[in-house]
């Protein structure tokens, strides 16, 4: 009877490894077709560097959750805030079963918490999480595009900084959540990501509702209405699919651009706009490239997505930056900011309001968890992850330049022989600058100083390292070099 027993649960064990074996296979295959389409939408290069690294990890049936990692923090983190919605709506439409991806790092590898302040929150100009659905109290309870989730209220026109280069979305975005009909119709907000079109979108949402108590407004990504779509799809209702989306007298559409590759999604989008143009209702899309840029999309989509007012947000500038960062001060009262750090955040982190935002709520939240007061030295300590990815294209060349400047000496010294402490040292911190401000090699740094060997670099940057931790002198000479380049 044992014998028979463990012949059972043998043969039990046999039956799950092949189930588990098949399972694999099948995700393998789902991934080689999504990666592959990837590959069509974002170019070989793109493909190369971060999608191609992706491993497969488990997939847990009950929470409907896949995993998918990646060898590095760095590469994780930056797949997951650029391709994160693209891939997990790519495996829903593969796999109905799976319902969240999470994008993590290779198990093994340590992960860095992050300290974070107003958690839910969105920074001024930006915006969020835009899977989610925002509709006004009336709609509720309908099936579908329905979510207990109201427009974010810290989103508004009120709280949206101008400056010269958003005036004109601004204005649209105002005209178009006017009283009176607007002039154009559909308006597309398009802005690099984290430069306020998010902010917008919901500022349009709040002020429409409160000029029209009874309307009823549509707020989704692209992703959520792709994933609405399939499921109406699916489940054989497309009518009342069709029915609930043309009853909307507000559409708001966050990230267009995810809505490429799928002709069936685009057609039904595009008798929406039809419908809801005919009877004079309002549209505003949202994306990160302009409508004649978006790959994919069919010729009679992109001529209704652009036939109303393209209203381009740029980056912003040092002082829309500066103005930013001062409004969002306002929470933080009383607390005490000196102006040098606002001018160092506004003049260093340029790639996007959000990553500035992040920034300053950081070096808050660190200042009074640890009771420390907010400076300069605190920011450029604790913001070197933020600094690092903002800095500009640095080259050796400058590095030297601006050395030699500083300390007054000729540049010919910094390929000299002399050994006088007067060259020696200034040659030695453009060295360990030229190692923290580039992505060069020893061996590289060394042919620029002369053709020095690699092993006189590293003695350069470890003595440089020891001396500001000792010498204030030779720290502060260092930082004032760094705002320099930096600058």
């Amino acid at each position: 009877m044992v014998h028979k027993n463990d012949n059972a649960r043998a043969t039990k064990k046999i039956d799950e490894d092949l189930m588990e074996d098949a399972e694999a296979v099948n995700l393998a295959a789902d991934w080689a077709d999504i990666s592959q389409g990837l590959r069509k939408d974002l170019g070989h290069q793109l493909h190369s560097q971060w999608i191609k690294p992706i491993q497969l990890g488990s997939f847990c049936k009950d929470s409907g959750t896949l995993d998918l990692f990646l060898p590095t923090e760095f590469s994780a983190n930056w797949v997951n805030d650029r391709f994160h919605d693209r891939l997990q709506l790519a495996w829903k439409i593969a796999r109905s079963e799976v319902r969240k991806v999470r994008i993590q790092v290779h198990p093994g590898r340590r992960q860095l918490p992050e300290l974070r302040l107003d958690s839910g929150r969105r920074a001024a100009n930006d915006g969020g999480d835009t899977s989610v659905i925002a509709v006004a109290a009336g709609t509720i309870g309908d099936a579908g595009f329905t979510s207990s989730v109201g427009l974010d209220p810290s989103l508004t026109f009120a709280a949206f900084v101008t400056g010269e280069t958003n005036i004109l979305a601004k204005n649209a975005a105002e005209r178009m959540a006017a009283t009176e009909q607007p002039q154009f119709s559909p308006l597309y907000l398009k802005a690099a990501t984290g430069q306020g079109k998010t902010h917008l979108l919901h500022a349009i949402g709040h002020a429409y509702l409160s000029a029209h108590p009874r309307a009823r407004i549509f707020y989704c990504s692209a992703e959520r209405f792709m994933v609405e779509f399939v499921q109406a799809l699916k489940q054989n209702q497309m009518i009342e699919f069709k029915a609930r989306l043309r009853s909307f007298d507000l559409l708001l559409v966050d990230d267009i651009q995810f809505i490429i590759g799928k002709a069936s999604a685009q057609e039904e989008l595009l008798y929406t706009i039809d419908a809801l143009l005919a009877e004079g209702k309002r549209l505003v899309f949202a994306a990160d490239r302009a409508p004649q840029a978006l790959d994919g999309v069919e010729p009679r989509l992109l001529s209704r997505l652009s036939m109303g007012l393209v209203a381009d947000i740029q980056a912003a500038d040092i002082e829309l930056r500066r103005s930013i960062l001062e409004s969002k001060l306002t929470r933080f009262a009383p607390l005490d900011v000196p102006d040098d750090v606002i001018d160092f955040l506004a003049r260093t982190i340029t790639r996007n309001v959000r990553e500035l935002v992040g920034g300053l709520n950081k070096l808050i939240a660190y200042a009074q968890l640890t009771g420390q007061e907010v400076s300069l030295q605190l920011a450029e300590e604790q913001l070197t992850d933020i600094l690092s990815a903002n800095r500009r294209r640095i080259t050796i060349d400058e590095i030297q330049r601006t050395v030699c400047q500083f300390y007054r000496i000729d540049r010919s010294e910094m390929s000299s022989k002399r050994r006088a402490r007067a060259v020696v040292r200034p040659r030695q911190v453009a060295m360990y600058l030229s190692k923290v401000l580039t992505p060069r090699s020893y061996p590289e740094i060394g042919r620029k100083f002369g053709g020095r060997d690699h092993s006189t670099v590293i003695h350069a940057v470890r003595l440089i390292e020891d001396l500001r931790q000792r010498d204030a002198d030779m720290d502060g000479d260092v930082r004032s070099l760094l705002r320099q380049l930096e600058s």
